[in-house]
């Protein structure tokens, strides 16, 4: 029987290249995303193409009807989740100096980034401790995609870097409290990665990786943080609960 992940943010970007990766793996997929599902119909057919279930779970994370509803959808179409990639995020709608953050773009990256995966994997977690109290061979794994701003500072983009400093932190609690159900927890952690989010700094990056930035001199691609995540859901890192997967390229690596 085909274990199930729950991919957000699935249809696109770095959560396209992790539903790529697991689909290839034989797992059957519930992809999320705030698009309508026609809009994503063609994401879906390609998944689909590599012979697993996938459904699609429309919906905003930042919101509690919403995460409700996802899980529901899961619930009813295969009755069970064995993988949780908590991937969605947004970037600020616009760069701001520190100084000049809105409450109104704090609200919105904090709300997505945040508090959305807090409470997604809050009841995600509750149904995996279910599902294993019902079946004690039933095995799970969380995994957390984060970010190199988790520690990297960017003064024109303070809510994200909040947003991935607490993604970091849930992790580790999420692999303290989770431990006791022998359910690993995991974060991987992208560094500059070619995906719409970056689309708008394109220049920018290509210039600092050109100049050193990076100890490979390219850019990462959402298919380089999917070999990561499918790693980790292959079961091979058993005895690695709580630890941070980089897929950095070298970039956070201290030189001198």
């Amino acid at each position: 029987m085909s274990k199930t992940a729950l991919i957000t943010g699935g249809s696109r970007g770095i959560g396209l290249g992790i539903a790529v990766a697991l689909s290839r793996q034989g797992f059957n997929l519930a992809i999320n995303g705030v698009r309508p599902e026609p809009e994503v119909q063609e994401v879906l057919e390609q998944l689909r193409a590599n012979g697993k279930e996938v459904i699609y779970c429309q919906g905003d994370i930042a919101s509690e009807e919403d995460r409700k509803s996802i899980l529901a959808r899961i619930k009813e179409h295969f009755g069970r989740l064995h993988i949780l990639v908590n991937n969605a995020g947004v970037a600020p709608r616009e760069r701001n100096d520190l100084l000049k953050t809105s409450r109104e773009s704090y609200d919105h990256v904090m709300d997505t980034n945040l508090k959305g995966p807090y409470f997604l994997t809050q009841a995600v977690a509750n149904w995996m401790v279910e599902q294993k109290s019902l079946d004690p061979t039933y095995e799970a794994q969380i995994i957390i995609v984060g970010s190199i701003s988790a520690t990297v500072a960017s003064v024109n983009r303070g809510e994200y870097c909040l947003s991935k400093a607490g993604l970091a932190m849930l992790a580790q609690l999420f692999a303290v409290r989770m431990s006791e159900y022998n359910i690993p927890v995991y974060e991987v952690r992208p560094g500059i990665i070619k995906s719409d989010m970056t689309a708008g700094v394109t220049e920018k990056y290509d210039k600092l990786i050109a100049g050193g930035l990076t100890l490979q001199p390219r850019w990462g691609t959402p298919e380089d943080v999917g070999k990561a995540v499918a790693a980790i859901t292959s079961g091979h890192f058993p005895y690695s609960t709580g630890q941070i997967f980089m897929v950095d390229g070298g970039l956070t690596l201290l030189r001198l």
